[in-house]
């Protein structure tokens, strides 16, 4: 079972079959009031850096809300003033949002992406819980709240031409782009060229000294974790990112450090394998996709141009590679 969630819970959730017009008018309120919430955060995390697409959000949020009283009108209507409390995970197979803090931490374009997808499926699963149902009354409802999300899908579309008109979406594209990079990708990329280039030393030198596989990966094993901790921790340390711009020291000491360890054990796990030659031969190839990989991150996001970044990469590692062989074998 997924964490936190127990037979019993799983049981314990109704069916959207089962559930009662109260209940899917219920449902439907807290969903609405869930979704203006997660807008309304969007809009927050990106005033900002990106104020049109934070008026967007907030536009959207405010749609929501004007369904959620809409919903709560007719409710009393209907039912008087005690709403059940009622929400998506009290009931099987309805869909779910992912965590806002996940979502949120991953940039403007995930963000969008997010967005688009909460409005199609909401859409999608009334439509679909719509020509599944019996009763008339709950066919009405549920169409009806599947036009509703689909109004949703129109507002977005004219808020986006709204806000984001004349290369203002063009312009937090380059943006968020650019934070990316300076967030994700290059303490990635230093950490990744460190673990890789780095490492090769003291990991071929180790294992043409011994032709030992286990004691060559214990060494490649402390070298690479060793690196990934000291990098991760320099990056974090170094610059808080207020002044450069460069965005949350956190994000990017993960970036390096885990970037770095990778690097190192690419050509370590290897010799896990008995046989020296074997290994080692294996070990060299990695050693090739690594560099590859250096090249091709440099030149997507870099702009570093592919012949310069292959030279300068190739060099570094072949005297590198050189000089661990040498040592190792004299």
């Amino acid at each position: 079972m997924p964490f936190g969630l127990t037979w019993q819970s799983f049981f314990a959730k109704k069916r959207f079959e089962d559930l009662s017009e109260q209940e899917i008018l219920a449902l439907a309120i807290s969903s609405e009031e869930e979704d203006g919430e997660i807008y309304a955060t969007y809009a927050n995390k990106l005033r900002g850096d990106f104020p049109a697409s934070a008026a967007v959000f907030d536009d959207m949020a405010a749609e929501e809300n004007g369904h959620r009283r809409r919903l709560i009108e007719l409710y009393k209507k209907r039912f008087g003033n005690f709403i059940i409390p009622l929400r998506r995970e009290h009931v099987a197979g309805f869909y779910s949002r992912k965590p806002v803090w996940l979502v949120e931490n991953l940039g403007l374009d995930r963000i969008r992406q997010e967005v688009e997808d909460m409005e199609q499926q909401a859409h999608d699963f009334y439509i679909a819980a719509a020509a599944r149902a019996t009763d008339a009354d709950i066919r009405k409802l549920l169409g009806d709240l599947a036009a509703a999300e689909a109004k949703h899908q129109d507002v977005a579309e004219h808020s986006l031409d709204e806000h984001l008109g004349e290369g203002a979406r063009q312009t937090e594209d380059l943006a968020s782009h650019r934070q990316f990079v300076l967030t994700w990708v290059q303490p990635g990329l230093a950490g990744l060229m460190d673990g890789s280039v780095s490492t090769l030393a003291p990991i071929f030198a180790t294992a043409f000294a011994t032709q030992n596989t286990w004691t060559t990966f214990l060494v490649g094993l402390s070298a690479s974790i060793g690196a990934g901790i000291s990098m991760g921790f320099t990056e974090a340390a170094h610059d808080d990112g207020k002044i450069s711009g460069r965005g949350s020291p956190i994000k990017r000491g993960i970036a390096s450090g885990v970037m770095t360890t990778i690097g190192g054990l690419g050509h370590a796990l290897p010799y896990l394998i008995p046989s020296f030659w074997t290994a080692t031969t294996i070990a060299l190839a990695v050693v090739f996709l690594e560099l590859w990989a250096i090249v091709w991150i440099q030149n997507r996001y870099m702009e570093t141009p592919f012949l310069r970044a292959t030279f300068q990469v190739a060099l570094g590692g072949a005297l590198v590679l050189a000089a661990g062989i040498l040592i190792g074998g004299s």
